[in-house]
């Protein structure tokens, strides 16, 4: 079985308490989510599995923004996950290192518009590894698109987090019925 780790959106707009967008950074801080990521980075890495890193972002015209959209219509207003700034950059306390694959994503789900199907065939991938924010969006998003293209799917509970932990963990009762859910620690 060859396995990836898939670490979505720890990006400053998203999970640094300064970020302009940050509804899920204190939620990062309450899970430890980001110690938690670079333990799971660092078992991936040892294991030899894929590692790859997302962020959410747009272009600094903001030309593949979905302006109608309700989550990201605003991001303009805001300045929000431009990729030309340092909002879209990931957050300084996680381990990002220059073998990992760093895609960027356009919209909530890590497989719409990016290469990560094809980066997960050509490695003969069949077993997923989520963490990132926010689990009640894209956590429940790449999920949901990793269960359908028959990836066999685990979810890094304690290196997820959401708006609070209310969100959280309703999500994860909904993944459960598709997904494993562990904690970083149970990582073998």
């Amino acid at each position: 079985m060859n396995k990836a780790l898939l670490v979505i959106d720890f990006i400053n707009d998203l999970a640094h308490p300064d970020g302009r967008i940050a509804a899920s950074a204190a939620h990062v801080v309450e899970q430890d989510a980001i110690t938690h990521a670079n333990q799971a980075l660092a078992h991936a890495r040892a294991q030899g599995w894929l590692v790859v890193l997302f962020k959410v972002g747009f272009d600094a015209g903001y030309k593949l923004q979905p302006k109608g959209s309700p989550m990201f219509g605003r991001a303009q207003q805001f300045g929000a996950l431009s990729l030309a700034d340092s909002g879209t950059d990931f957050h300084p306390a996680l381990d990002v290192q220059a073998g990992d694959l760093v895609l960027t994503k356009p919209r909530v789900s890590p497989f719409y518009g990016t290469a990560l199907e094809p980066a997960l065939r050509a490695n003969q991938i069949d077993h997923l590894y989520l963490c990132g924010i926010s689990t009640s969006w894209a956590i429940q998003a790449a999920t949901r698109d990793g269960h359908d293209r028959d990836y066999r799917i685990t979810i890094l509970e304690d290196a997820c987090a959401a708006a609070d932990a209310m969100d959280h963990h309703g999500s994860l009762r909904m993944l459960g019925r598709i997904a494993e859910i562990i904690k970083v620690a149970q990582l073998s």
